[in-house]
């Protein structure tokens, strides 16, 4: 560590503790012209090679940490005069104590299950927000979840689209994005189910199914 404080003496730079943090957490929210607010609970993400694999919904944490989630995401938004749809990440320490890790001031990846599982999707809301319209209702049909599909799916040719759906309660997203490189986000798959984690099983098991032989 001396060298690289010294290779890095004269510069700028951003110094990160380190958090040993027990899962990391989302809450999508939704803030009007007027400060109307809505959320969609918490979600817990899955990440994959720092990169988000599976998000689940509601996230397996307690309510009292769920409920201080909100409150900290509606309070950024408030800071900010925010309208729109936005995400606030968190990291969750085992002591159960939060700490802000990102601010998305848009839709976001983790929310994508509310297209399939809530009455107004985060992209609904989102219109909704900067058009000055009353917010939609985000209740939960049922539990949910979303697992992205990467460039890599492709690796052996086009994947097995009707496999992947051979599940009832899955459904297919695809961005209509030509080049399915490695690493790249090119859709996602959600599913609901009695519980997140059975949900998270069914989104696993379809994307597992398309892969081509």
């Amino acid at each position: 560590i001396e060298a690289a404080f010294d290779a890095l003496e004269g510069r700028e730079a951003v110094l990160e503790q380190f958090i040993a943090f027990e899962k990391e957490v989302s809450a999508v929210c939704a803030r009007g012209q007027d400060g109307e607010f809505a959320h969609y609970g918490v979600i817990e993400n899955d990440h994959t090679h720092h990169i988000l694999d599976v998000s689940q919904a509601p996230a397996n944490i307690d309510d009292a940490v769920a409920k201080q989630a909100i409150e900290i995401a509606r309070a950024i938004g408030e800071a900010f005069e925010y309208v729109g749809t936005y995400c606030i990440e968190f990291f969750l320490e085992g002591n159960g104590n939060l700490r802000v890790n990102e601010i998305a001031p848009r839709p976001h990846n983790s929310g994508h299950l509310t297209f399939d599982a809530c009455v107004t999707s985060q992209f609904e809301q989102q219109v909704r927000a900067v058009c000055g319209l009353p917010l939609g209702s985000t209740e939960y049909y049922r539990p949910a979840a979303m697992a992205n599909l990467l460039g890599d799916v492709w690796a052996n040719g086009e994947p097995d689209w009707a496999a992947a759906l051979q599940d009832g309660c899955v459904k297919l997203h695809l961005y209509g994005k030509s080049d399915p490189r490695s690493g790249r986000k090119m859709g996602h798959l959600t599913a609901t189910a009695d519980t997140a984690e059975e949900a998270a099983r069914r989104v696993r098991s379809a994307r597992q199914r398309l892969k081509a032989s």
